[in-house]
């Protein structure tokens, strides 16, 4: 049995940083918490979204039992980034960034700035886990929590919070598309391939849905015991496999929502046993950061699979 999941750490800074905690003691409740967490999930690789230090995951490491590999991607302007925790090495590491073929730039504000490329690249890595092969590409897509110009995070009316809504989405658009390309790319109708990560939409959201490739033989339709052409190209998208009642990683303003997600390849997904959410004390977020600064593990709660080897 092989255990993978991803999770979202919440700005895993080092105190003194802005996004950090503002004392040792808050830094420690923090890692603390991760530790345990990750304890209870044991899995044997874990993508990771938000790490800021890399020092402040080694520490993290440093918290948990046994022998660990981690990988890490570029940061983006706020100095987060995605990455890995696997038990084996990881291989191949790869960083995926700039928009697939024939995307054109996209715009991000008033000023008609644009950008070409992820906000945050995502890692691509190989590992082995109990004899089997997998190929795993962590992501981080563009927040859905939107910022305005000076750093508001509330729009001055409701015409700018439309723009800004747009420009978020389709900066996010764009980079479901370019991790989608980056799978296309790696599959081959026999890789054992797994997208995960942050996709910070929920699973019926255009932005998710399009990285399954071709449309068809979703889990729970009938097209799903039906094989044809597609399949090699296809990511399945565990989510309805999560009990209803544990089907959301994060809740935003009261509302429980899951924008934490696993996909597999058709290689991949006749293995997929139990899939669920883990508790974490994460209480409701709302559309200002930075009111859970300093507060101990994560906003998000680690979306974890089991896979037959």
């Amino acid at each position: 049995m092989v255990t993978i999941g991803t999770w979202n750490l919440e700005n895993l800074f080092r105190p003194g940083s802005e996004a950090g905690p503002d004392s040792d003691a808050e830094y420690e409740a923090k890692l603390a918490a991760l530790a345990g967490t990750i304890g209870e999930i044991a899995p044997d690789v874990l993508a990771v979204q938000e790490v800021g230090d890399p020092e402040a995951l080694d520490d993290l490491v440093g918290k948990l039992d046994g022998r660990w590999h981690t990988a890490l991607a570029e940061p983006d302007q706020r100095g987060i980034r995605v990455g890995f925790l696997a038990r084996s090495e990881t291989r191949g590491l790869d960083q995926v960034s700039e928009f697939a073929k024939e995307l054109a730039p996209v715009r991000v504000d008033d000023d008609g700035d644009t950008v070409d490329s992820m906000g945050r690249p995502a890692l691509r890595a190989d590992i082995t886990a109990d004899g089997l092969e997998l190929t795993l590409l962590s992501c981080h897509l563009k927040s859905k929590l939107l910022t305005y110009p000076g750093g508001r995070f509330q729009p001055r009316d409701e015409a700018e919070r439309a723009r800004y809504a747009v420009y978020a989405l389709n900066r996010r658009a764009a980079e479901s598309a370019t991790v989608r390309d980056a799978a296309t790319e790696l599959l081959d109708g026999k890789r054992p391939l797994v997208v995960l990560g942050d996709l910070n939409d929920d699973e019926h959201a255009a932005t998710t849905t399009l990285l399954h490739g071709p449309p068809g033989s979703e889990l729970g339709t009938p097209g799903f015991d039906r094989p044809d052409a597609g399949d090699q190209a296809r990511l399945w998208n565990l989510a309805t496999l999560i009990p209803e009642d544990r089907r959301h990683s994060r809740t935003y303003n009261g509302r429980p929502e899951l924008i934490d997600h696993i996909m597999v390849s058709h290689a991949l997904v006749r293995r997929v046993g139990e899939v669920t959410t883990i508790d974490v004390k994460a209480g409701s977020v709302t559309d200002n950061p930075r009111d859970r600064k300093g507060k101990a593990g994560s906003d998000h709660r680690p979306v974890v699979a089991r896979l037959n080897a």
